[in-house]
């Protein structure tokens, strides 16, 4: 496939309402860029493959037996709402569905805006079957300011369990009977269903320099992940991949970046390639790993939640991660080499630090470095409205990522 028939960021966003979509078209975009899938790790694995699990994947491409290893990684899932395995409720003549929070979203941005359902179903097989519908189908509405009288001086309150529960219709209907239709599966024994907000992704401002989409955190870096992979050429290093899913929720499966999954693969290359155990470990110390997940851009309204000698602009690049009590995994040693290699290609590299009284999050970063003993750098597009329903970051700063991606998968 070539570069101009990829999918682009927005149809990519709108493709990919769940990590299991994420997992399903990072695939199809490998096969068509000549890699090829496998369902399990044997002795050999091909020069160019991927192994997708879940809403999880690692790709690579094989270097020579004696060359380090070039990684970047970004995790598949984001912050919403999923429907729990129980999930009729009817009251007070509204029909509502039973709903879960999944890491640290924003409550209030998902009230009253127009939601979708999708994720999978397992059948009696245990055959996994994809499922989107885009339609609106939910809503979660807010109490009307009548009812709530000092609700713009004092702040939307909101208890998770109790108000966040969505309206699905005004008459009796089993969601199971709803997912048989709709999956087109007849046998359903187990289902993940996600709510997510059906506005597409969209160019956004008077130059449409801005990007508004769900989920950007943390599909920005997965799609420029894969078109770094897919469209850098064969070099010594030994290049690859991984979309890791559950990092909103800590990392520990076993397809987030706490599990085996990287580790197996990488395994499997060395023995592929015929290296003891010290040649493995070897390879592991001269390696690098670039972690990729969104950093906060300077809010205009909130200019005092920021480090200002450290607050990356929008559409300026993407931003270097630093943290000394490691939330971020990037050394004065990983600071220098991202800059070197930001540098050789003339692309806009920004630093990123929080405020010592506004703790910042985490990624995958500090557990891939910490499981793998590899030297890793946090790295991040600039967006506002992290873990809202709908974000927003600059326009021009995903390519500006996937060059870094594909320069230092060559560095």
């Amino acid at each position: 496939m070539s570069k101009n028939s990829r999918m682009t960021l927005l149809e990519w966003l709108d493709a990919c309402p769940t990590p299991f979509h994420v997992a399903a078209q990072a695939s199809s975009e490998l096969t068509s860029a000549g890699f090829t899938s496998v369902t399990q790790l044997g002795y050999e694995i091909p020069q160019t493959g991927f192994l997708a699990v879940d809403g999880s994947i690692v790709a690579w491409r094989l270097g020579s037996s004696s060359s380090s290893l070039r990684i970047i990684g970004a995790h598949s899932d984001s912050p919403n709402l999923r429907v729990l395995p129980n999930a009729d409720i009817y009251q007070h003549g509204w029909s509502q569905l039973a709903v879960e929070m999944y890491g640290g979203l924003l409550l209030n941005s998902w009230l009253d805006r127009d939601l979708g359902i999708a994720g999978r179903v397992i059948d009696a097989n245990g055959k996994v079957h994809l499922f989107s519908d885009s339609t609106a189908l939910a809503r979660i509405p807010q109490l009307a300011i009548h009812l709530d009288r000092d609700v713009n001086e004092k702040g939307v309150q909101l208890d998770k369990h109790q108000h966040m529960t969505p309206v699905w219709g005004s008459e009796t209907q089993k969601f199971s009977e709803w997912l048989t239709k709709n999956s087109g599966v007849d046998h359903i024994a187990a289902y993940d269903a996600h709510l997510f907000d059906i506005t597409p992704a969209a160019l956004l401002g008077h130059d449409k320099s801005l990007l508004a989409s769900g989920r950007l955190d943390d599909q920005v870096s997965c799609w420029s992940a894969i078109n770094a992979l897919c469209d850098s050429a064969s070099s010594e290093f030994t290049t690859m991949i991984v979309l890791n899913d559950h990092e909103e929720v800590g990392s520990s499966s076993s397809t987030g970046a706490a599990g085996p999954m990287l580790s197996s693969v990488i395994d499997c290359i060395s023995q592929q390639h015929g290296l003891s155990t010290g040649q493995h470990f070897d390879r592991i110390a001269s390696s690098w790993c670039l972690s990729a997940d969104n950093a906060h851009a300077i809010h205009p309204n909130y200019p005092e939640r920021h480090e200002p000698r450290h607050a990356p602009h929008i559409n300026e690049g993407p931003a270097v991660k630093v943290n000394a009590n490691q939330r971020y995994a990037t050394s004065t040693r990983g600071l220098a080499h991202i800059q070197n290699v930001a540098k050789s290609k003339d692309i806009p590299l920004q630093v990123f630090a929080s405020r010592n009284n506004i703790p910042c999050g985490s990624t995958i970063g500090p557990i891939t470095a910490t499981q793998l003993g590899i030297e890793t750098i946090d790295v991040g597009v600039p967006q506002l409205s992290m873990h809202s329903a709908r974000e927003m970051c600059g326009a021009h700063d995903p390519s500006y990522l996937v060059e870094l991606m594909k320069a230092f998968l060559q560095s």
